[in-house]
C-alpha cells in the first residue's frame, strides 16, 4: 500500500482516495507510512468510510456502530493525511420523514466530532451525494448536512446524481456549474477549495444506481466532457476520484481530457 503514491506519481495521478470501505483495518504504523510516502510524491489524501453506515437509522444499535465506524475511520484518515472522509449517510427507511432522517444523520456526525481526540485536526466529514432514492444524499441534503454540521464538506458524485434522477441531470454544463455555485454560496469557499468529487459513467434502473462503468461503454452516462467544461468554465479547484471499474487507467483518461499533465 505505501507503494501506490509513488506508483500515482509515475503515471501522472496525484490524488488517492483509502478504500475503507469493509472496516477500517490499516494500522497506525503502515498509515504512516502511507502519509510519508504521500506528501513525498505530492498526492493527495482522502478516505472513504466503511460502506455500513446509516446513521439516518432509528435503530439504536445500528446508529451507535454506524458512529463507532465513522468515528475509526477519521482517526486513520488523520494518520494517512486525509483531508476529507467519504460517508455515505443513510437511508430514509424506517424514518417518519425526510427532515427525521437529516436530523439522525446530522446528530450521529455531531457526536462523532465531540467524540474525536484533539490530534485528530486534518480531515473533514465528508456526506456523499448518492445514486438510489432510497438513501439520503441530493445535493440540497449534502449541504443542509455540512451546513448544520461544520466540520463537514460535501463529495459530488456525479454519477450518482446522474444515476438518481434517471439520466435526467447532470446532462449539460450548467447543472454542474449551478452545483458548483450552490455550494459555495450555502457554505463559503472553504467548501470548494478543493471540491471533493468523484466521476465515472453508471448504470441505472428505477429508483437509481445499477452499476459503475468505464469511460469506453458510452452506452452510458453522464459524459465527462460536460463536467469537465463545468471545472473549466468556473476555475473550481477540484478533486477527481476515478469510480470506474479500471480505476487508474480512467484517471489518465480524465486527467487527458481535462488537465495537462504534470511532469
Amino acid at each position: 500500500m505505501e507503494g501506490v503514491p509513488r506508483f500515482l506519481r509515475d503515471i501522472g495521478l496525484d490524488a488517492f482516495e483509502y478504500e475503507a470501505v469493509r472496516g477500517v483495518r490499516i494500522s497506525r504504523d503502515k498509515a504512516l507510512k502511507l502519509r510519508e510516502e504521500a506528501e513525498r510524491n505530492d498526492v493527495l489524501m482522502s478516505m472513504h468510510a466503511p460502506y455500513y453506515v446509516n446513521l439516518a437509522s432509528p435503530d439504536v444499535d445500528t446508529w451507535r456502530k454506524s458512529i463507532k465506524r465513522i468515528y475509526e475511520s477519521m482517526l486513520a484518515a488523520e494518520w494517512i493525511g486525509a483531508y476529507v472522509v467519504v460517508i455515505h449517510p443513510g437511508y430514509y427507511k424506517g424514518t417518519s420523514s425526510r427532515e427525521e432522517a437529516l436530523n439522525r444523520i446530522i446528530d450521529g456526525f455531531r457526536e462523532v466530532i465531540d467524540l474525536l481526540p484533539g490530534w485528530v485536526k486534518k480531515p473533514s466529514l465528508s456526506p456523499e451525494t448518492m445514486g438510489k432514492t432510497s438513501q439520503v444524499g441530493d445535493v440540497e441534503e449534502v449541504v443542509y448536512i455540512c451546513r448544520e454540521v461544520g466540520r463537514c464538506k460535501p463529495t459530488i458524485d456525479w454519477a450518482h446524481l446522474y444515476a438518481r434522477y434517471e439520466g435526467k441531470y447532470v446532462e449539460s454544463v450548467d447543472d454542474v456549474v449551478n452545483v458548483i455555485e450552490y455550494i459555495e454560496k450555502e457554505l463559503g469557499k472553504e467548501a470548494i477549495s478543493p471540491l471533493h468529487t468523484h466521476f465515472s459513467r453508471i448504470e441505472y434502473g428505477r429508483g437509481g444506481e445499477r452499476m459503475h462503468h468505464t469511460l469506453e461503454e458510452r452506452e452510458y452516462g453522464p459524459e465527462w466532457e460536460v463536467v469537465c467544461m463545468a471545472y473549466r468554465d468556473t476555475g473550481i479547484d477540484a478533486v477527481i476520484i476515478s469510480e470506474s471499474p479500471v480505476l487508474e487507467k480512467d484517471a489518465i483518461k480524465m486527467r487527458n481530457t481535462c488537465y495537462t499533465p504534470k511532469t
